[in-house]
C-alpha cells in the first residue's frame, strides 16, 4: 500500500451504479455485493473457502438487485469490494464494520486495528459509497421526483447451527409505511415464507443504511433478506427479482391511493 491509499487506481472505484438514469421512483442498494478483497489487504489471514462465503459477501444478493434493476428501470449502487474489509450497512464507529469474527470465522487481518487503519478504510470504502447513495437522492429530492430506497441482501440458511427456514425477510426501522405495504402485497399474493424484520431486526444494528439516507430524508425505505440458498444461482436470482419487483408495484401503488408522500 503506498502512503494511505488503500484501493489502488487499477483497481476501480469503491462502488458502481448501474442505471443512473433509471425512470423508476425506486433506488436500490447493495451494500454486500461483492466478495473482491481490496489488493493492499491480501487475504485477511483467510482462506479461499473463507473468502468465498457468506461472510465476504451476500451472495447472490448482487444478481438479484441487478435483475431487478433491470425490470424497475431503477438506479442501483453497489459496493465493488468485501464487506470484511468494511462493511458498508455500518457506521465507521461500529466494530462490525472491521469486523474480528464472523460468525464462525476468525478475521486476523481485522484483528486491533488503530484508529489510522480504520480511517483508512472508512475514507477509501465507506464514505465514498454512502456519497454515492447520497448524490443519487439528493438530485431526485431536488427535482421533485418521488424516491424510495431499497437495500438488498441475502442470509446465510445455517447460522450459528441454526437452520433458517425462511424464504425472504423484509426490514424497516421506524418508518414501517413500505415494508407494511410490501408485507401486505406478500400476503395477498399468497408467497410462502415471508417475514417481517427476518432474520434480522432494528435492534441488532443492520438498519444503518435505511436510516442515514431514508429516515433522514423521511423517503419510504426497506431492507430485504432472502435466503442465499434460493438466489445463489441465475435462475433462483431472476425468480425473486420478479417476485419482488411485483410486490414493490403494488405496494407503491398503495401508497399512492393513500396519498402517502415517497419525497421529502
Amino acid at each position: 500500500m503506498q502512503g494511505d491509499r488503500l484501493i489502488e487506481a487499477s483497481e476501480g472505484p469503491a462502488f458502481a451504479v448501474r442505471r443512473p438514469g433509471g425512470a423508476s421512483e425506486v433506488v436500490l442498494v447493495c451494500e454486500h455485493a461483492s466478495r473482491t478483497m481490496p489488493k493492499a489487504l491480501g487475504t485477511l489471514g483467510l482462506d479461499q473457502a473463507a473468502l468465498e462465503s457468506h461472510i465476504a459477501w451476500d451472495i447472490g444478493a448482487m444478481g438479484v438487485a441487478e435483475r431487478l434493476s433491470d425490470l424497475l428501470d431503477a438506479t442501483l449502487i453497489s459496493q465493488r469490494f468485501s464487506r470484511l474489509a468494511y462493511d458498508c450497512n455500518r457506521p465507521p464507529e461500529s466494530a462490525d464494520a472491521y469486523p474480528e469474527r464472523s460468525e464462525v470465522f476468525e478475521v486476523p487481518g481485522n484483528r486491533a486495528l488503530d484508529l489510522g487503519d480504520r480511517s483508512r478504510r472508512t475514507a477509501a470504502l465507506y464514505d465514498p459509497f454512502h456519497r454515492a447513495i447520497e448524490t443519487v437522492l439528493d438530485e431526485r429530492t431536488t427535482q421533485g421526483r418521488a424516491v424510495v430506497l431499497v437495500t438488498v441482501h441475502s442470509f446465510t440458511p445455517v447460522y450459528f447451527g441454526k437452520s433458517r427456514d425462511g424464504f425472504l425477510g423484509i426490514l424497516h426501522d421506524e418508518d414501517s409505511r413500505l415494508a407494511d405495504a410490501m408485507l401486505d402485497a406478500a400476503a395477498a399474493a399468497q408467497l410462502e415464507r415471508v417475514s417481517r424484520n427476518y432474520p434480522y431486526g432494528p435492534e441488532d444494528g443492520v438498519t444503518h443504511t435505511l436510516k442515514r439516507h431514508g429516515l433522514t430524508r423521511q423517503i419510504g425505505n426497506v431492507m430485504l433478506e432472502i435466503r442465499n440458498d434460493l438466489i445463489s444461482a441465475e435462475a433462483g436470482q431472476l425468480v425473486w427479482a420478479e417476485r419482488i419487483a411485483g410486490l414493490l408495484r403494488v405496494a407503491l401503488e398503495r401508497l399512492t391511493d393513500e396519498g402517502g408522500r415517497r419525497h421529502a
